[in-house]
């Protein structure tokens, strides 16, 4: 760790340094999927035209703006995964002044695990989650209602639900983090363990639709990673102690 605390403001100043990096490179990769906006959308929201049957029946679009908006929209979540190496970079290099130098070295794996458990998350849940989703909601249809669904609904809810399993699956690198900067150790994190279950639940509950089939195939994982995670902390030695007193030097 740094031999002296750096003042509030140049913590500050190095903050905005940071999320202005952050949203360069969101903006750019958001410009460069602009261009394959239309690609991307079919791609992502496939599972719920899949539900509602290929060919039989198609998305709406009830606004003379919500094409538009919606492929903007797109683009945006495409350009922020695309962005996600910088993204995680950046995160990384704002915290590693407060860490030893060992753990400062960690950057590209840090980097490059985040980026896949995103990826991995995302993934599972378009893959799995999502083709059982729609298929529930759809069929409720009967002799009296027949679904007429709107490209701005499902893409908002494809969307959360693409962003909830991608930051879910990060779990690991949190508990991880939490574990070698001594914030908590491996054993404690352990003996919670009930705790962290009952939170994935209800944090699953939150993030998907009211159906159980999402929720609980987004908590099982979670639970899973929870458990890797804490996992990964004991190999690698668990915590470490920080100093109590900022004038240490770290060894």
């Amino acid at each position: 760790m740094d031999d002296e605390r750096l003042p509030l403001t140049q913590h500050l100043a190095e903050l905005r340094t940071r999320l202005i990096r952050i949203l360069l490179a969101w903006v750019v990769c958001a410009a460069i999927a602009w261009n394959f906006s239309e690609l991307i959308f079919s791609y992502l929201l496939e599972p719920a035209v899949a539900a509602l049957g290929a060919g039989e029946r198609t998305l709406q679009a009830i606004a003379p703006t919500e094409i538009f908006f919606t492929y903007l929209k797109c683009a945006a979540l495409a350009g922020f995964v695309l962005a996600l190496p910088v993204i995680f970079w950046q995160i990384w290099a704002f915290v590693a002044p407060g860490l030893y130098p060992t753990e400062r070295n960690a950057i590209v794996p840090f980097v490059l695990v985040s980026s896949l458990l995103f990826a991995g998350g995302a993934s599972f849940g378009y893959m799995l989650v999502f083709p059982l989703m729609f298929d529930f909601f759809s069929q409720f249809d009967n002799a009296f209602v027949e679904s007429a669904w709107t490209m701005r609904e499902v893409f908002n809810l494809t969307t959360r639900l693409f962003l909830a399993f991608g930051i879910a699956f990060e779990l690991p690198v949190l508990v991880f983090f939490l574990s070698i900067t001594g914030i908590v150790d491996a054993r404690t994190l352990l003996r919670g363990t009930p705790y962290a279950v009952l939170g994935v639940f209800i944090a699953a509950a939150i993030l998907t639709p009211p159906d159980w089939v999402s929720q609980v195939l987004l908590a099982i994982p979670m639970v899973a990673l929870y458990l890797l995670g804490v996992g990964v902390a004991f190999v690698f030695g668990g915590a470490k102690p920080r100093r109590a007193k900022s004038g240490e030097v770290s060894p």
